[in-house]
Formats: structure tokens, sequence, C-alpha cells
């Protein structure tokens, strides 16, 4: 019985001994890969940023257009002042998407208000600004998301000097199904956005719409066949991004020329 005793407390004891082991390996592992998969995860999104704009070719380097093109802000929405800063974080390192989804770094959304179904919105956004050869402003990439059929979809729309006519969207990130939501980032449906205009009658008017109305061609883009929730979703999402409680008064302020002062 005593042997019995002793072999099972060496079996635990290799057991709880190996665990030990393995857990100090993958915190470790995870330490130590922290930083590349930041460099990986920046470097991804820079090159979302370029797709977005139309600055996205297949030898893109694309490191180096972002550092020579694009300049990043970081705006508080509320005051529409530019900040060095947001909780701590470089406008590099900063993160929208995680402050919104902080209580400390966010604003809680009215029902009312919440059309694209995101629950919160960020106090402070990141806008990249890119320049022509010439200096002057030509196109503002936001980060734009809303909810579709299975999840929240996560954007970035560029826009051209005017604050208005679309340069591109990329869809990045979403859970939307294959084949029907999904083709959101179907390179024939996306090329629709370009030169589309967000506004109309001071409104926030692009709809996704199956048959297109003559009438309303600088604002409609085809809806996604067998997607109608995703397409409402990206309706939405447009119709509070662009609206008044969002980005609205930020775009006059860029297309003033006036950012800059804060």
């Amino acid at each position: 019985m005593a042997k019995k005793n002793e072999s099972l407390g060496k079996t635990l004891f290799v057991v709880v001994a190996l665990c030990l082991v393995c857990a100090i390996i993958v915190s470790g592992s995870a330490v130590g890969l922290k930083p590349m998969q930041q460099r990986n995860a920046a470097l991804d999104m820079q090159r979302n940023v370029l797709d977005a704009a139309g600055l996205l070719e297949a030898d893109t380097d694309v490191v180096a257009v972002f550092n020579e093109r694009v300049e990043t802000k970081l705006v508080n929405l509320d005051t529409l002042e530019v900040v060095d800063s947001a909780n701590g974080q470089d406008p590099v390192a900063y993160d929208p998407i995680a402050a919104a989804n902080k209580p400390d770094w966010s604003t809680k959304l009215e029902k009312s208000e919440d059309v694209a179904g995101i629950g919160t919105r960020e106090n402070v956004t990141k806008v990249y600004l890119i320049n022509d050869t010439d200096g002057e402003l030509a196109t503002a990439v936001l980060y734009v998301r809303g909810y579709g059929l299975w999840g929240t979809m996560y954007g970035l729309l560029a826009l051209e000097s005017d604050m208005n006519t679309v340069k591109g969207i990329n869809f990045y990130e979403h859970s939307e199904t294959p084949g029907l939501g999904g083709e959101i980032q179907n390179p024939k449906w996306v090329a629709q956005w370009q030169g589309k205009e967000i506004y109309g009658d001071e409104h926030a008017s692009i709809e996704l719409d199956i048959m297109k109305n003559p009438s309303q061609e600088n604002h409609d883009i085809d809806a996604l066949s067998g997607a109608t929730l995703t397409s409402n979703g990206v309706d939405n999402l447009v119709a509070y991004w662009f609206s008044d409680k969002a980005y609205g008064p930020l775009l006059d302020k860029i297309r003033k020329g006036e950012l800059n002062n804060g």
C-alpha cells in the first residue's frame, strides 16, 4: 500500500512539474513574441490604410510609403482637438477599437442613436491624413464599424479632400458568411464605392440598393445578393459614422483646414 502511495505521489509530482515547465515556456514565448506580434499588427493596419486609400500595389513597400505619405493624428471626438497621446499611448500605439471597449475611454451610445449597433464610441479616434506631392491634403482615412449578420464589421473608409467623395473602402475584419455577406471584401463590390458621395442634402446618403436609382447615381451602391442584413449593416454604419454624432463635425473641420489648429 505504501509503495502504491509513493508511486502515485511521484506521478503527481511529475505531472505538476511538467505542467509548470510547460506554463513557463508558453508564458515566456508569449512575452518574447509580443513585440513581433505588435509589429505585424501595425504593418497589417498600415497595409489596410494604403489599400483603402488606393495606394497599395503588389510591389508596394508598405512601410516606406506609409512613413512618407501618411500622417497619423489622434482627435478627441467631443472637443475636435488634436491630442498628442490618448490614454498614455502615442498615435502609433493607440488602438481606437480597443479604447471603445473600455468604459473610461469611451462613451455609451443611446439606443436611439446607435443605428450601427456598436454600443460604445471611443472618445479619441485615429485619423490617417495623406498629402499629395505638393503637400496638400488629398485623402483622409477613417475607422468605421457596424454590426452585420453575425458580428461587427470593421473597416477603413477613405475620403478625398472634399471630405465627401469616397476614395475607397476596406473591410479588414468581419464574421459574415463567405460568399454572401463576406462579399464586402470582394474587389468588384468594393470598386463600386470609388467616386460615390457620402452626403446628399447634408445627410449621410449612401444606400445599398439592388435596383439602382438613376437620380441617386452618386449615392447608390449595389446591395449584396442574399445578404440583406449585411447590406443593412453597411448602410447603418455609414449613417452613424458620418452623422453629427460621430465624424460629421470632424470632417467639416478638416474640410476647412482647421484640424491642425486644434
